[in-house]
């Protein structure tokens, strides 16, 4: 019987055809890609509390929906969008506060910060510098930047509205994907098999389940790092609480923490001459900056059953590579390669043909 011969034209031409119409389809949905993808992760990781609704609203998916629908509005995008709106709103104020600090005289460092442990020599004579530079000073050294920052902040007010409106494209793509889960759910769970078998769907399972714990551990951390600073700056007095409160929100979801706005906080209260309440601000801070090592990891570890070291380089590893979205994206990624590389190990070992030569 003749052998068939493979038309290697053809399969070519095949597979270059399939290559062209997946990028073309991709370059179609790019305006739509970044929102979907944050749907997925706001569905997969409140999956539950849907269904727990759905429960106890008779039975009705389309109510429990409305209800999901509405909560994402309340507690995610109306937060955020305020955020920014406080940030846009105050801009004035920051530069007058900026004018105002320039007339500000920085008093000498006190004797007690020249005998902290290791850094308070070196403290005392920043702040002794500092102090006889005066505030000018330290602003000459700043104004070369600043002029970028200011073009930086200009920039990014333009896109405010585009902001908003994937805001509320990802509101709507959220909805579609409650009413129709568990058919996504499915359709995934095949696409998995076909690729892998029982592997492939272990790894979509798995996938979810990450999602699920850097959603409960990133988003829950936020939340209470920047809620708690804000009380801190509230009790002593820093101008603006609410605003700074709104920029810890946004830095701690973009996994840069509070820090950077905590310590200048402490900086301009022991500035402002109040050592009392300035060594207060600095041990609160500390407590909340550092709070995250050990609140993120077990919220995370809730949620999926990974290696923490596999979470945390998902998360900066995302972050650094896609921006915030790669958040979600890194761990999801790693998830899936963790799960099949332990599958296919896992399979080497149970083989027969594994331990023939010995």
């Amino acid at each position: 019987m003749p052998i068939p011969q493979r038309d290697l034209a053809r399969t070519t031409l095949g597979v270059l055809f399939i290559g062209v119409l997946i990028v073309a389809s991709l370059w179609v949905l790019r305006p739509f890609i970044a929102p979907t993808i944050w749907a997925l992760m706001i569905v997969v990781s409140t999956w539950p509390m849907l269904r727990w609704f759905e429960a106890h609203l008779w039975g009705r998916r389309s109510l429990a929906v409305a209800v999901m629908t509405l909560l994402i509005l309340l507690l995610l995008v109306v937060p955020l969008m305020l955020a920014i709106a406080t940030i846009v709103r105050h801009a004035d104020d920051i530069v007058a506060q900026v004018a105002i600090v320039s007339g500000y005289l920085l008093s000498p460092p006190p004797p007690w910060v020249a005998k902290l442990p290791l850094i308070g020599e070196k403290a005392a004579e920043v702040w002794a510098q500092a102090a006889a530079e005066g505030s000018k000073g330290l602003l000459a050294q700043v104004s070369p930047y600043a002029d970028d920052i200011a073009k930086w902040f200009v920039g990014q007010a333009g896109s405010v509205g585009l902001i908003f409106a994937q805001f509320f494209l990802t509101v709507i793509l959220a909805a579609v994907m409650y009413a129709g889960g568990e058919t996504g759910a499915s359709a995934m769970l095949r696409f998995g098999r076909r690729l892998a078998g029982v592997y492939g769907e272990d790894a979509v399972t798995l996938g979810g389940l990450a999602i699920r714990g850097v959603a409960l551990g990133v988003g829950v951390t936020a939340v209470v790092q920047a809620g708690l600073g804000g009380i801190g700056l509230a009790i002593v007095g820093v101008p603006f609480a609410g605003l700074l409160t709104a920029v810890m929100l946004l830095l701690c979801i973009a996994q840069l923490g509070p820090s950077l706005v905590m310590f200048p906080a402490v900086a301009w209260v022991y500035w402002s001459g109040d050592t009392g309440w300035g060594s207060f601000l600095l041990v609160f801070s500390l407590v909340v900056v550092t709070m995250d090592n050990f609140l993120r990891p077990a919220l995370i570890k809730r949620g999926a059953d990974l290696p923490l070291l596999l979470i945390f380089a998902g998360v900066i590893g995302g972050l650094l590579a896609f921006g915030l979205i790669g958040i979600f994206v890194g761990p999801v990624v790693l998830a899936v390669a963790y799960t099949l590389l332990q599958a296919w190990i896992k399979a080497g070992e149970e083989s027969p043909a594994a331990t023939d030569g010995y």
